[in-house]
């Protein structure tokens, strides 16, 4: 997918100043858990528009670093999600059956049944700290072995839980009650070290520990006290922090342990999704489109609720309420009416701060930068909602200074219909031409022949006015930019009080 596109260069094993020294001219870079991308990496690479990580966690990343440049963080955080569950329920299975004790046995000549006696899943709880994708998907699988699931997760709706089959509990309560407690966090300043000897001390010492997300969650020498100890049941590790696991780490030696090296997401079928899912978004970018899965980036809305087409029209509305500008602006107010107001407003918010700001600006702006720009710049971002707007079910507006415009979706395709007072009906691409004007005969006709004569061809016209022979607005939409000079003779066209001309489009 990426060679039918793109110069692809493949490397292994490089340090920073290594990789650093090599990136100088990329566009996208791809990289597996083990490369660190650094801000001096990011500084490095001066043409990088996009960084994927193939898997799901980016904690190898520097994601502000990147943010601040403009750079796109993506992930693939649905294509191993089967093959974390899968292996969570395996280790914990491992675990709890005494399998891998029991295989070494067996090879070793024995055949002691009994030194095995296991214990079974049904009827046990399973405790998830973190009920999101692949929490999700473990509760439902736990479900089919007969247990109950209880599950925290401060980021879950009580719905959400429910949806997959879970109870949501404080952490409290999950660790004093749970015979199974499987981790599934990411790596952030709270869950680092979460199980550690003061929260291992509550569990029940026949409770289990299964971690297949991060290996700083845990504690492994406090785990490896409490199964010496006996204070604890049994753990099923799959990462481990650092990485591989040291040749003296106490966990080695400890009872009752299952140890995998970060295996969870490796199955010929994850590795297959999580290439296609990373790359897809990777070519999005670099054609201009946002990503699905950015990190540091809002979402786009879902297809279904009209999907790009709702950015495309908030960032061209930014774009044309600046060109409108005499001034910078110092605030920009969203107003969202009708069933827009069903989408998030932050990709719309995002993408209508970038237009306004690329119009200024000769840094990148995209949906990953444009909101930290514009709290950098002292832009203030107002916003409002109306739940009937007028004349269309579903209304977008942007206003900056005394310029107001408005779009909507029209058959799916982002239309301009207000501007300025005025409700016309214009395309979001390509070259314009504003006057407002007095409404008077002759005047377009006056207006289109200099075009002619200066070879400019008009693809389509638009007079929105407010009365007969009043102030109107006519709106040219043009083939070709319109040269300065011919725009200054139309400025001194008797009846014509103000001319404007912007450029719609992704090159502007």
């Amino acid at each position: 997918m990426l060679r039918a596109r793109c110069e692809v260069r493949q490397t292994t094993g490089l340090k920073e100043p290594e990789l650093a020294s090599r990136v100088a001219d990329v566009d996208a870079l791809i990289v597996r858990s083990e490369t660190k991308v650094t801000a001096a990496i990011l500084g490095a690479a001066k043409r990088l528009q996009v960084v994927g990580r193939a898997g799901v966690g980016v904690d190898n990343i520097d994601v502000p670093a990147a943010t601040a440049r403009g750079v796109y963080v993506v992930n693939a955080p649905l294509g191993n999600i089967a093959a974390a569950a899968e292996h969570t329920m395996a280790l914990a299975l491992a675990l709890v059956r005494r399998v891998v004790e029991a295989d070494r046995s067996v090879r070793a000549g024995e055949w002691t049944r009994a030194k095995f006696m296991g214990r079974e899943l049904r009827a046990k709880t399973l405790g998830l700290v973190g009920i999101g994708r692949v929490g999700g998907e473990v509760a439902r699988r736990a479900a089919g072995f007969g247990m109950t699931v209880i599950a925290h997760d401060p980021f879950a709706t009580e719905a959400s839980a429910r949806s997959a089959g879970a109870r949501l509990v404080d952490l409290d309560e999950l660790l004093r009650t749970a015979d199974v407690v499987s981790l599934h966090v990411p790596l952030t300043d709270k869950t680092r070290g979460l199980l550690n000897a003061e929260t291992l001390a509550k569990l029940k010492p026949t409770a289990v520990v299964v971690n297949a997300s991060r290996g700083e969650v845990v504690d492994l020498d406090a785990v490896a006290a409490a199964l010496e100890s006996g204070a604890l049941g049994g753990a099923a590790l799959d990462v481990f922090a650092p990485e591989p696991l040291a040749a003296d780490a106490a966990i080695r030696k400890a009872p009752r342990t299952v140890l995998t090296p970060h295996i969870a997401g490796s199955t010929v079928e994850a590795q297959t999704n999580v290439a296609v899912d990373v790359v897809e978004q990777v070519l999005d970018v670099l054609d201009g489109k946002p990503a699905r899965f950015a990190v540091n980036a809002p979402r786009p809305p879902a297809e279904e609720a009209g999907g790009l087409a709702w950015l495309r029209l908030a960032e061209r509305l930014g774009s044309l309420a600046a060109q409108l500008l005499d001034d910078r602006p110092a605030q920009l107010t969203l107003a969202y009416g009708g069933a827009v107001l069903e989408i998030d407003p932050e990709p719309l918010r995002a993408a209508a701060v970038r237009g306004l700001l690329e119009t200024f600006s000769e840094e990148r702006v995209n949906l990953v930068n444009a909101l930290e720009l514009a709290r950098t710049r002292g832009l203030v971002i107002a916003e409002r909602r109306e739940t009937e707007p007028q004349r269309y079910a579903s209304l977008l507006s942007v206003r900056v200074g005394h310029t107001e415009v408005a779009g909507t979706l029209v058959q799916g395709e982002p239309r301009i219909v207000f501007i300025d007072g005025f409700w016309v009906d214009v395309p979001v691409e390509g070259h314009l031409l504003l006057t407002k004007h007095q409404d008077k005969p002759g005047l377009v006709g006056r207006v289109g022949t200099l075009l002619g004569e200066h070879d400019v061809n008009i693809s389509s016209m638009q007079v929105g006015r407010l009365h007969p022979r009043g102030e109107a607005l006519m709106i040219l939409t043009l083939d070709d930019p319109v040269p300065d000079e011919v725009r200054a003779r139309i400025g001194t066209f008797a009846d014509i009080n103000a001319v404007r001309t912007a450029k719609l489009g992704t090159s502007r």
